[in-house]
């Protein structure tokens, strides 16, 4: 069975610690206790690390040795249009799993009014959510999670492939994915909000250069788009490094 995971802020000198909510999490309701062993990453590697000391407020490590991680097959930024919360917190939860690099909330015309302020709020929270997925999921890295942005400046972004994922009368997405993927590849996959992009965004999306692809045939939620469209861009490149 796999040792948990935890993050720590930093690892000086072969010792790092855990503070605050997450350490009362850890001693209180995981029990851990000194000399249990567990993996630990500082946000850039992973160690085996024995706990020293586990208080309310305290849980300490000493590190035991560097860990090899496997990086991801290919690094990939979900730009996500605002949807109600609950659903939006779902999908982060879900793409972190999946190894998403970048989360970007992207503020669309068919957005609810007033998420893109709510959102400033939340950023603490979803920051949380993906921690917790991270650890979960044994990532090396959290992923980012960045604050809202128009349609405008999230179509400026860099990635070597970007891809809107969008209705059946698009191209399926395993039609237009080139043979030749490497495990650097940036891939940018843009979600639309509930009600789908309005013509004037698609017309902005395509003079951006962002190919439209298709899931299938079936309508999908938001979220559900987002997930299913990071599974098989994992799984191609994934098959890729495996060839």
């Amino acid at each position: 069975m796999a040792r948990r995971r935890f993050f720590v802020d930093a690892v000086h000198s072969g010792h790092a610690q855990i503070v605050g909510e997450e350490a009362h999490h850890l001693s209180r309701v995981l029990r851990v206790e000194p000399g249990q062993k567990f993996e630990i990453s500082d946000n850039q590697t992973v160690y085996l690390a024995v706990v020293e000391s586990a208080r309310k407020d305290l849980v300490s490590f000493a590190i035991v040795e560097q860990i090899v991680a496997g990086a991801p097959a290919v690094r990939t930024v979900l730009l996500a249009s605002l949807i109600k919360f609950e659903h939006f917190e779902w999908m982060i939860e879900k793409a972190t799993e999946l190894g998403v690099e970048r989360v970007v909330p992207v503020e669309a015309e068919r957005s609810e009014k007033g998420l893109a302020t709510a959102a400033l709020k939340r950023m603490a929270r979803w920051s949380r959510i993906a921690r917790e997925s991270s650890e979960q999921s044994r990532r090396t890295r959290l992923p980012t999670i960045e604050r809202v942005v128009s349609l405008t400046n999230a179509l400026r972004d860099q990635a070597d492939y970007r891809y809107v994922f969008e209705e059946a009368e698009a191209p399926p997405i395993v039609s237009i994915v080139p043979a030749a993927l490497r495990a650097e590849d940036r891939v940018g996959a843009l979600v639309g909000p509930e009600g789908g992009w309005t013509d004037r965004e698609r017309a902005e999306i395509a003079r951006a250069g962002w190919a439209a692809v298709s899931l299938g045939p079936q309508i999908l939620r938001a979220e559900t788009a987002a997930i299913a469209g990071l599974s098989i861009i994992n799984a191609l490149w994934n098959a890729t490094s495996l060839r």
